[in-house]
């Protein structure tokens, strides 16, 4: 079982979900049983805007979807990113581009050297937790 974040990182997540209105989710599916599809739902029920980002996809749950983070055409807060970890790289440096304030890579999902390039940039990074699962602990 995933351990909650540290209180100094629990601080933070706290924050950045309060004051988040946008989430692009990388790799959201339209298949309702794929994960991405079950947590951008949630996301939206919780009062978030989702923006999808998938080049396969034309609408997901009612939203328009982009090909990549730079063709999205407004402020984005947090990159929700549901791909493998190779792929990571060029997620966060588009992230980094169009200044999102946040990268959220889902539970799986890890990659340091780019976590570290996000951190330098300015923005906050979150490895290998679902976002859902944070905002259910905050909203219990």
């Amino acid at each position: 079982m995933l351990q909650p974040p540290l209180p100094e990182e629990a601080a933070k997540i706290t924050e950045l979900l309060a004051s988040a209105k946008t989430v692009a989710v990388v790799g959201l599916s339209s298949k309702p049983h794929r994960a991405s599809f079950g947590v951008a739902e949630y996301l939206q029920e919780s009062g978030y805007r989702i923006i999808p980002v998938n080049p396969n996809e034309t609408e997901v749950l009612g939203e328009k979807c982009y090909a990549r983070l730079e063709d999205v055409p407004e402020k984005i807060d947090i990159v929700d990113i549901f791909r493998r970890s190779e792929l990571v790289p060029e997620i966060v440096d588009a992230a980094i581009r169009i200044g999102a304030r946040a990268i959220w890579m889902q539970q799986g999902v890890e990659d340091e050297p780019s976590a570290a390039r996000a951190r330098n940039a300015g923005l906050f990074v979150i490895m290998d937790r679902c976002i859902a699962q944070e905002i259910h602990r905050r909203h219990k």
